[in-house]
């Protein structure tokens, strides 16, 4: 009888910590709500990571099985990168009639925000073993004027 754990609906997993989800990117919520509740009638989102190497903005899209030459768009519009593949099933009969797949075909896209100042000329995208990488230079940072502290008046 040792070996049992009392489980109650209101207490955390023991896998999780309990501010994990707070300390998530607004990116990566935005994500997981977009996952909840995707629907069949619309492409499904594509996970990426993204990550800044020197002074390039690095995003990488995992795509196995598709060819980049007919199945994936990559474009620049409105000061995001919108990345649209699409996998076509193939279909393949068993000898006992039954067929099971747990791949999802259809398409696939997503939309990331640019830095503002990312040239469309400069970016660059390679697709090696199933994955899709762009890399786009980051903009020269302008210098910001110091603080300066503003007067308070009295009404």
């Amino acid at each position: 009888m040792s070996d049992l754990l009392r489980w109650s609906p209101s207490a955390t997993s023991r896998r999780t910590p309990p501010f994990t989800t707070i300390l998530r990117s607004p990116l990566e919520l935005l994500d997981s709500m977009e996952r909840l509740f995707a629907t069949d009638s619309g492409p499904a989102p594509i996970r990426v990571e993204e990550f800044v190497d020197g002074k390039n903005l690095v995003i990488r899209a995992e795509m196995p099985g598709v060819d980049p030459d007919n199945d994936i768009e990559v474009t620049m519009e409105d000061g995001a990168l919108k990345i649209h593949a699409e996998r076509q099933e193939k279909e393949e009969h068993k000898d006992n009639g039954r067929y099971r797949s747990e791949f999802h075909y259809g398409s696939f896209s997503r939309s990331i925000p640019l830095p503002e100042g990312v040239k469309e000329e400069d970016v660059k995208a390679s697709y090696t073993n199933g994955v899709l990488e762009v890399r786009a230079p980051m903009p020269d940072v302008t210098e910001r004027a110091a603080p300066r502290k503003l007067p308070i008046t009295r009404g």
